[in-house]
């Protein structure tokens, strides 16, 4: 059998005697503390070095889909302004296959009906609406079947689109699922997974990468896609418009109004040869990034009583499905800041890697975890209650917030109330399962509105700096 060399050099002799046994035993404790001391003189040499160079940690956390990247995008739009111009009309390309997909989607769902097949089924009542999706069928005519023929090119310039925005090495798909995780909702049917893989890139900043245009080989490529996604601009309306199409999508309980990257209403706008993606067109843009993305802002107003007030914020977005959750713990250590995002939106929802799981609990697990990591117990922790947008509109279409969350009890199904309580529930989270008093900074955000986010990452930005400074003892 073999011996590990380290164990063999390491043993005591054998014939160690009671006193050289004590001396050994000694000087490894020795040698330990003195190692134990030096690393904790690595950690203060390395918070102090950043201290004098003014730099902030901050790592943006939630599941998929709660709106990490769009925050970021909010950040790098009012602090990275010059990264932010030069990446513009890499957006564009983007732009144009969100449209694509939601076009192909709605393809899909024809052609599903027509055939009586019961794919993209996406809620907790796919059973029946399997059955009513194969009577379904003669709602679609030869109108369709020609749009169907007419769109087909559209296919083509999605492949071109994901071939120049550098498309991952290969397509999302959920992991299997895991533990169910208990909500207090009624126990509901898992419905039938989601057919389609989902696009991503590894880094949208490289993906956008304004220096593209300079290949005339990628140029002459995205100007041929532009061209064929122009002439298909009438047959695209035509086929949102069509009021088939929407009670097929209403009977699947599809909303692609309520999705990241929806642009079916901005058609006439985009579709043209002039198009240049605006601020919001870029927040509202969905490109799925996966692993670790680090960016780098200059933060220099705020605080001139410093002389020098430019701090350099180095802002980490981490993917937030669970497969992907194991890569944060290195992070944690030295995180001056953690803004999580919460969904509030989700809460009749199930996440894609875990169809039994509701999101807004594993939310508020996610939340509790990290209220309670004693690595954090430093760290400032904001919390951001967003997708407020989504939660109206649902909540006016009639869906109750009890059904799902029962100890919401009778109060009234509106935002301001329900909002209030989610405010509440997670600001006692964080208070019960801190390891240390702290204060509770909690947003209620829809970061897809860029002005009313500008206000609140300024608000962020002078309280974090503020905070940091105390701690200093530079104020």
């Amino acid at each position: 059998m073999d011996v590990d060399p380290l164990t063999f050099l390491m043993r005591p002799p054998p014939d160690e005697t009671p006193s050289q046994l004590t001396a050994r035993l000694k000087r490894e404790a020795d040698a330990q503390r003195i190692s134990d001391n030096i690393d904790e003189e690595i950690k203060r040499d390395r918070a102090a070095q950043r201290k004098a160079r003014k730099e902030l940690r901050i790592l943006l956390l939630g599941q998929g889909e709660s709106g990490k990247s769009t925050t970021l995008k909010n950040f790098r739009m009012q602090y990275a302004k010059e990264a932010w111009e030069h990446e513009r009309s890499g957006w564009r390309s983007v732009v144009q296959l969100n449209i694509i997909r939601s076009i192909i989607l709605i393809l899909e769902i024809i052609e599903a009906e027509m055939s009586g097949s019961g794919p993209l089924l996406d809620d907790d009542d796919s059973s029946r609406r399997l059955s009513e999706s194969s009577t379904s069928g003669d709602a679609f005519t030869d109108k369709h079947r020609l749009l169907m023929i007419r769109l087909a090119p559209l296919r083509g310039v999605e492949a071109a689109l994901k071939r120049r925005l550098g498309a991952g090495a290969e397509p999302y798909r959920p992991s299997q699922p895991l533990s169910a995780t208990p909500f207090d909702d009624p126990v509901l049917p898992i419905p039938a997974p989601k057919r389609r893989s989902e696009f991503f890139v590894r880094s949208w900043t490289d993906a956008v990468d304004g220096s593209h245009g300079q290949n005339p080989e990628i140029q002459a490529d995205a100007d041929s896609s532009t061209i064929t996604f122009m002439t298909c601009k009438d047959d695209m309306r035509a086929l949102w418009d069509d009021p088939a199409v929407q009670r097929a999508l209403e009977r699947r309980k599809i909303r692609l109004a309520d999705t990241a990257g929806f642009f079916l209403n901005d058609l006439d706008r985009i579709a043209t040869r002039s198009y240049t993606a605006t601020d919001d067109d870029i927040v509202r843009a969905r490109l799925r990034t996966v692993g670790i993305q680090e960016y780098l802002l200059r933060i220099t107003d705020g605080f001139s009583l410093l002389g020098d007030n430019a701090w350099v914020w180095k802002l980490y977005d981490v993917g937030g499905c669970r497969t992907q959750r194991s890569a944060w713990l290195p992070f944690f250590e030295n995180t001056d800041v953690i803004i999580f995002l919460c969904p509030v939106s989700c809460f009749d929802e199930r996440l894609d890697e875990d169809q039994r799981v509701n999101r807004l609990e594993d939310s508020t697990l996610l939340w509790r975890s990290i209220c309670s990591t004693k690595l954090l117990t430093k760290t400032q922790l904001i919390l951001f209650l967003n997708k407020c947008d989504l939660l109206k509109r649902k909540l006016k279409r009639g869906i109750k917030l009890k059904t799902y969350l029962p100890s919401y009890g009778d109060r009234p199904n509106e935002v301001m109330p329900v909002v209030k309580y989610l405010r509440e529930k997670y600001k006692e989270i964080q208070k019960q399962h801190s390891p240390e008093p702290r204060v509770a900074y909690i947003y209620t955000t829809t970061v897809t509105d860029t002005t009313a986010t500008a206000k609140t990452l300024h608000s962020i930005r002078d309280r974090v700096l503020r905070e940091n400074l105390v701690t200093s003892n530079l104020v």
